[in-house]
């Protein structure tokens, strides 16, 4: 039996749950209101996101005013390069569902809970300046450089984060300003005509690397994918010098070393 192929690139869930554990950008619309900004956007095993509002906001005024019923909501979430790109934004998410405020008997077990896993400096302002609410999530949308897709909720629950995505802004700001080098000889690999723009990381996932190259006739986006998945740094350090194209790969020296 032949073996299975390895994936050469995250799931569109396993996307939006490495967003969701790394900071980012999101905010609440909801229809005749100013987007309002959330500190806090937490994914909880029931399938609700957990948001935080101001504290008198006019959203906040429209929950509390609309009872149990709540309020139709989109939660949008950006996800910008970690480097200054002539466009920064590698995609969004958009979550609609219903939004309540979380009752005033639950709000300490939830934000025990959120913190176990995501200690958010902006839970402190729970209870204070920010109300804790729970969004219902009826539909997940995500888009990119490749268009539109929609994302089962079972699917987005199935899926978990990358193990780098804590480490990948800092890791691809470092590689770009210390190690131009290791840029140069991932570019090599790209097709000739791509070689003649400005080539910068764009992405890192335990699938393989993202190259944004930045050219006259517009910017493209180009995977280079690892032989197979990784879920370590000493992995991930093979993986990339076999990109590279480096001879020693297995811990193997250069003459005279």
């Amino acid at each position: 039996m032949a073996s299975p192929v390895p994936n050469k690139a995250p799931s569109t869930a396993e996307r939006i749950r490495s967003l969701c554990a790394r900071p980012c950008s999101a905010i609440v619309a909801v229809e005749g209101l100013d987007p309002t900004p959330t500190p806090v956007h937490h994914l909880l095993r029931d399938g609700s996101f957990a948001i935080t509002v101001p504290v008198g906001d006019a959203l906040h005024e429209r929950v509390i005013s609309a009872g149990h019923a709540g309020i139709q909501a989109v939660l949008e979430m950006t996800d910008y390069a970690p480097l200054p790109l002539r466009e920064p934004v590698r995609s969004l998410v958009w979550i609609q569902g219903r939004v309540r405020e979380v009752p005033g008997s639950e709000v300490s077990v939830m934000l025990d809970l959120i913190a176990a896993s995501d200690p958010n400096p902006a839970l402190l302002q729970v209870n204070s300046d920010h109300a804790l609410m729970r969004l219902e999530i009826e539909s997940v949308v995500v888009a990119d450089s490749t268009g539109a897709e929609s994302v089962p909720l079972s699917r987005l629950l199935g899926a978990r984060p990358d193990p780098f995505c804590a480490m990948e802004s800092g890791w691809l700001q470092h590689l770009d300003s210390a190690h131009r080098e290791i840029v140069d000889r991932l570019a090599a690999r790209l097709p000739q005509p791509l070689r003649r723009g400005r080539v910068r990381p764009l992405g890192l996932d335990r699938y393989g690397v993202q190259l944004r190259v930045e050219g006259q006739d517009g910017d493209h986006d180009v995977r280079l994918p690892f032989t197979k998945p990784v879920d370590d740094v000493s992995g991930l350090s093979q993986a990339i010098r076999v990109l590279m194209g480096c001879p020693f790969l297995n811990g193997l020296r250069a003459r005279g070393v």
